[in-house]
């Protein structure tokens, strides 16, 4: 069934200005503009990034909605996904942020706004662990699109977390899939939004 609703949700530190949010906006704006599209700002605590995600996408139809997400994005999607049995992508995804953010507690900057300043406190840390999805069967259908050359999650990690995913492998590439053009015609029509 074609995807009506998509739900994009950015990483740690990033936001819906991120080159993918925004590539991903304009995409469905100039091309799809009967899809209701959301990239929330979402907060630093998961509680409240997963409750106002809820309450959000609380109206939308099951079958026929998505969700992209990019690295703790990519967590918080198979989350969503498995609350809702809906389609996910998932973009150099997060596999253990309770273990890998520990170490970031404190003060953040924001990375599309070096001046905005937001705390990670302690915690967040079993927030994420509540939200752990590892183990679980996946919602509904995935795609994960992995770079090899991630410089900040292990590749191998994120491959053993997603086994049922369709995979796309990548020779090299970056954390932030700088050639994200290159994959958003494979995940438009993985939505079946191409």
């Amino acid at each position: 069934m074609a995807t009506t609703h998509l739900l994009y949700l950015h990483g740690f530190r990033s936001s819906p200005q991120s080159a993918k949010a925004r590539m991903v906006a304009g995409h469905m704006a100039e091309h799809r503009p009967d899809v209701h599209f959301w990239a929330p700002q979402l907060p630093p605590s998961p509680r409240a990034a997963m409750a106002l995600v809820t309450e959000g996408i609380a109206g939308w139809p099951r079958d026929t909605m998505a969700v992209v997400g990019s690295s703790l994005g990519g967590f918080y999607a198979s989350w969503v996904a498995r609350q809702t049995g809906c389609p996910s992508v998932l973009l150099n995804p997060a596999v253990d942020p309770a273990r890998d953010l520990a170490r970031h507690i404190g003060e953040q900057t924001a990375w599309h706004n070096p001046e905005e300043r937001f705390f990670f406190r302690p915690e967040y840390v079993d927030e994420l662990k509540a939200l752990d999805q590892r183990g679980l069967p996946p919602g509904g259908p995935e795609l994960a699109i992995i770079a090899k050359g991630d410089e900040v999650l292990d590749w191998r990690e994120m491959v053993a977390r997603y086994p049922q995913a369709r995979l796309r492998l990548l020779e090299g590439g970056d954390h932030g899939l700088s050639d994200f053009a290159d994959h958003l015609p494979t995940v438009l029509r993985f939505l079946d939004l191409a």
